[in-house]
């Protein structure tokens, strides 16, 4: 063999060598996760709680957690106190073409009964409770530097006001739903917490706007809440909440990355715990054996409509649920769409003027994540194209 052959040889063992890493690398399931707060911003404190420490705790249990999975990579956007700005923690995510991102914070309000758990994905609302918690989240940005031109002049308290968000709301937003929607899950059926307002909500946080990936911000209780407080502030508080958490992960990549089956059953969705919680908030173990009901029945097939459709999307679970208005704050006309995960969908109609009208219908129901879907002949397309 020539010097030159067997340099190609080696360049090209080399290549190939080069390829099979990266594509061992790229094979692997990337979570970023996000600790809010940091250094100088404390989020909020009180009764000695600090809530950029308790996220910090229960942010480094999870990816403990995680990192036990050698197909799961763990990016962390702070892993010290250090503060991180807004985007350059969306940015983390970013460069590193993380599969999701997990912003992770607690609650507080005046209200010191206040408690339960929330889980937001990015969208826009009007809400007023969703905007001023979004507002709360969004004013670390004034403790940037040149936030004004940063942010091109965003409003922190203003978050409604937040611009060019839209296709990539849409993009994301139903692996966002699910993943919210696992997450919140976890929180009940493991620890028997209160989800608050209904389940997943959405609001426009800074952090998730810039995250180009399915992404939920968690409020995992409120340390305004003596009782929830001490819970968040404790290591046995923060375990239980991290091991939810990575359940969750667990499962939305087993459904959404894998390709398999949830291996978690619910019988309760996000959607209808806090109705049915009987347990005080003072009570922090585990929720009680729910009684299993009958195998709901199942959807029935419709014929495929022919023409241009819209339908509204309420919710989407791993939850399987009967098909009447009780179970869906007594919207009906509700469809079901199985593919890796159950799509709830209300109302169906050839006007968009119409759809626009059944989501605003929805959102007053509670469901702030709504959103429209249109189809053609049964098949799904783009809003957009349609209604041009």
């Amino acid at each position: 063999m020539t010097i030159l052959n067997k340099f190609k040889y080696i360049l090209s063992l080399g290549l190939l060598i080069s390829t099979i890493s990266t594509f061992g690398q790229s094979s692997k399931f990337k979570v970023t996760l996000d600790a809010g707060h940091g250094d100088h911003d404390f989020g909020a404190v009180y009764n000695g709680h600090i809530e950029k420490n308790i996220n910090l705790g229960i942010t480094l249990k999870v990816g403990k957690i995680l990192e036990r999975n050698s197909s799961i990579e763990v990016i962390y956007t702070r892993k010290t106190d250090e503060f991180i700005d807004l985007v350059e923690r969306a940015n983390i995510a970013n460069r590193a073409d993380s599969n999701i991102f997990v912003s992770i914070h607690c609650n507080a309000n005046k209200n010191t009964v206040a408690d339960g758990t929330e889980t937001y994905v990015m969208g826009m609302s009007k809400n007023a409770s969703n905007l001023e918690a979004a507002k709360r989240e969004n004013s670390v940005i004034t403790l940037e530097k040149d936030y004004k031109q940063k942010y091109q002049g965003f409003d922190p308290n203003k978050p409604e006001t937040m611009l060019g968000m839209t296709i990539l709301q849409e993009e994301f937003m139903e692996n966002s739903i699910a993943l919210a929607g696992k997450i919140q899950d976890h929180f009940v059926q493991d620890l028997g917490k209160k989800s608050r307002g209904g389940g997943v909500k959405q609001a426009p946080y800074m952090v998730l706007h810039k995250a180009y990936m399915p992404r939920v911000l968690i409020e995992n209780g409120f340390i305004s809440n003596p009782v929830e407080g001490a819970k968040l502030d404790s290591e046995e508080g923060q375990q239980e909440i991290a091991e939810a958490i990575a359940k969750a992960i667990i499962s939305y990549k087993k459904e959404f990355f894998d390709g398999e089956a949830s291996d978690v059953q619910i019988e309760k969705p996000s959607q209808r715990v806090e109705e049915k919680i009987s347990k005080p908030a003072q009570d922090f173990k585990k929720a009680d054996t729910i009684s299993k009901k009958a195998e709901p029945k199942k959807p029935e097939e419709k014929p495929v409509a022919k023409g241009v459709v819209f339908k509204i999307q309420i919710s989407a679970s791993a939850t399987k649920l009967e098909l009447i208005p009780s179970n869906f704050k007594g919207l009906k006309n509700i469809t079901c769409v199985r593919s890796s995960i159950y799509k709830y969908m209300y109302g169906d109609t050839s006007s968009y003027e119409e759809a626009k009208k059944l989501l605003q219908e929805a959102k007053s129901k509670g469901y702030d994540s709504a959103y429209i879907l249109a189809f053609k002949d049964g098949k799904s397309v783009d809003v957009k194209d349609v209604i041009k």
